[in-house]
């Protein structure tokens, strides 16, 4: 048999390496190899206009959607004006996130948000974001040293993909943002939760076969089966 196809959307970043410094299309390797190891193959999706307006052409070579983390989403995405702390934000690629996961989820295609893909699950369903949770928590607790990821414990309900997902309905996550949920988007619930603050850390559409968001970065945990899980879902 063939492996299922998983595509994983690229960040736009400034990116520095020998004597260069340019603008790339970036995806962490944690992803892709995850994926390979959980039995797909890995298709690396830059931003891509055309695609944002027609995406099934995309979507056609892909058995699974990974939106994943990166810079914040622009504010515009969803109607609101930008927070002092929301910065490096890249229109283009939220206007291509949001065309595939719009196709993706009318087709029923299995959808992964992670972090950012999380938030960008939520307002391709006419969701809103706290633009920065220690507004709303009082630390930053979430994003509390630059260039790690930081521990923590987050509660899932029962019964839920999340939990499936997991394989538990308590887990301890690798998390590093400073954005999250505000309100839901039509269809989706809360199924995840962090501990102590009551952040919101999952989200999913019920009605779908798989449509999942987590707050944290599972790719980054080898013990994690939440990618797994979407390869189990393509295949």
């Amino acid at each position: 048999m063939s492996r299922p196809v998983i595509g994983i959307c690229c960040a736009i970043e400034d990116v520095s390496w020998s004597s260069w410094t340019l603008l790339a299309n970036v995806s962490p390797r944690s992803y892709t190899l995850t994926v390979q190891a959980a039995g797909a193959m890995a298709l690396l999706l830059p931003p891509d206009d055309a695609a944002a307006e027609q995406p099934a052409e995309m979507l056609d070579l892909i058995d699974g959607l990974i939106l994943a983390g990166g810079s914040d989403v622009d504010p515009g995405s969803y109607g609101a004006r930008p927070h002092p702390e929301t910065r490096l934000t890249w229109p283009e690629r939220d206007r291509f996130e949001l065309g595939l996961v719009h196709a993706a989820l009318a087709r029923d295609m299995p959808v992964l948000g992670i972090c950012r893909g999380m938030q960008m699950l939520n307002v391709a369903c006419g969701g809103t974001l706290v633009q920065h949770l220690p507004d709303v928590i009082g630390d930053d607790r979430h994003r509390h040293t630059p260039g790690a990821f930081g521990d923590h414990d987050v509660r899932l309900a029962e019964g839920t993909l999340a939990a499936r997902a997991v394989g538990a309905q308590r887990t301890t996550v690798k998390s590093h943002h400073h954005q999250g949920v505000d309100e839901l988007g039509e269809g989706l619930v809360a199924v995840g939760w962090s501990e102590p603050d009551e952040t919101v850390e999952a989200i999913e559409l019920p009605d779908r076969a798989y449509a999942l968001g987590v707050l944290w970065h599972p790719e980054e945990d080898e013990g994690s089966n939440v990618i797994g899980s979407l390869v189990k879902a393509a295949a």
